[in-house]
């Protein structure tokens, strides 16, 4: 008998929406806590020379947004500060596998240290308890 195959986290993401393992974890994690997870069903217009659509992982809440990274580009971070600074209706938060992994190779800057520096919320691997209170409390 054929042993069944393990599906990649890649493999899982195009089977069910999810892009990442970390994204299906919040998922799961916000399902458990009463919280629909409503991945990515926000477009958010922003402008850099010409108009872009953001589409957040996890618009919970009324106003809080939780965005998965394993990996924090140079694109990924300018982005994320124009959208914060043309929609600031929103509170966005981030959720890294690694918030403690450099923003390059040259840079003592961790992904951390960015979001302090540009006034982000971020946690390791999992929505901390006190955030999923505070999205509970916005219902």
């Amino acid at each position: 008998m054929a042993k069944a195959k393990k599906l990649t986290s890649k493999q899982v993401g195009l089977t069910y929406g999810f892009r990442s393992g970390l994204e299906e974890t919040i998922a799961q994690q916000l399902k458990q806590a009463g919280i629909d997870p409503k991945f990515e069903t926000l477009k958010l217009p922003y402008r850099v020379e010409k108009n872009h659509t953001y589409t957040p992982d996890f618009p919970v809440g009324k106003r809080i947004i939780i965005e998965t990274k394993g990996r924090f580009q140079t694109a990924d971070r300018m982005k994320m500060l124009e959208v914060k600074k043309q929609h600031p209706e929103y509170e966005f938060r981030f959720v890294f596998n690694n918030s403690n992994a450099r923003i390059s190779k040259v840079s003592a800057t961790t992904y951390g240290k960015w979001c302090e520096k540009n006034g982000f919320k971020y946690a390791d691997k999992v929505v901390p308890q006190e955030w999923i209170e505070e999205i509970l409390k916005e219902k």
